[in-house]
């Protein structure tokens, strides 16, 4: 197998049957390619908000806007609290290099955005809990319609209370959860409004 070509390596096969590119186009595409670099590291770990700062110090403008957008846009109403934390401290370090930076407002939209989630996540769990206290005392819940040899139809209890669970969670996350969702992409909406 071929080793993998880049972004910028494929722009460029892309750009020379079309024509070259102009240098601010190249320094644009290598500037993408430093910001996926950098983040790919941010995403898996390996650095920490601190070395973020470090590494985008300096940057144009633009990539440091590039890069806030990019963790926004990894951002989703059921993420883990851990990944969230790591994603709001490496948008608040990026924009603490800016010229003019935006710091208050930007840190309190994603105080907005992270009491959503924390609302949300404890919805899903009290719902949870009592789907399996009624599934629990109710034991008729977990059966399920089953057609016999002779073409009739007999209850069978067919499902675990953990499935039963799973089943009627999603069925009340379905039609309560738009909500939700609602409000976090407008939320995240004002938090891309306010990088600049």
């Amino acid at each position: 197998m071929g080793r993998v070509k880049s972004a910028m390596e494929l722009a460029l096969e892309k750009a020379g049957k079309i024509g070259e590119l102009s240098r601010e186009e190249k320094e644009e595409l290598e500037g993408q390619e430093k910001i996926t670099s950098i983040l790919r590291e941010c995403y898996l770990g390996e650095l920490d908000s601190n070395g973020l700062w470090q590494r985008l110090k300096g940057s144009e403008p633009s990539l440091l806007k590039m890069a806030q957008m990019n963790l926004i846009g990894t951002l989703w109403l059921g993420g883990l609290e851990e990944e969230f934390q790591l994603r709001r401290e490496a948008v608040v370090a990026i924009e603490t290099l800016k010229e003019r930076p935006n710091t208050a407002m930007i840190e309190l939209n994603l105080n907005s955005i992270a009491s959503l989630q924390k609302e949300y996540q404890g919805m899903k769990k009290k719902v949870t809990e009592d789907l399996r206290r009624q599934i629990e005392m109710h034991p008729q819940l977990r059966m399920q319609p089953l057609k016999t040899p002779d073409g009739k139809t007999v209850m069978q209890m067919n499902v675990s209370v953990d499935e039963a669970v799973k089943a009627r969670l999603v069925e009340y996350l379905s039609s309560h959860e738009e909500k939700y969702n609602r409000e976090f992409l407008r939320l995240i909406e004002e938090l891309k409004m306010q990088i600049h």
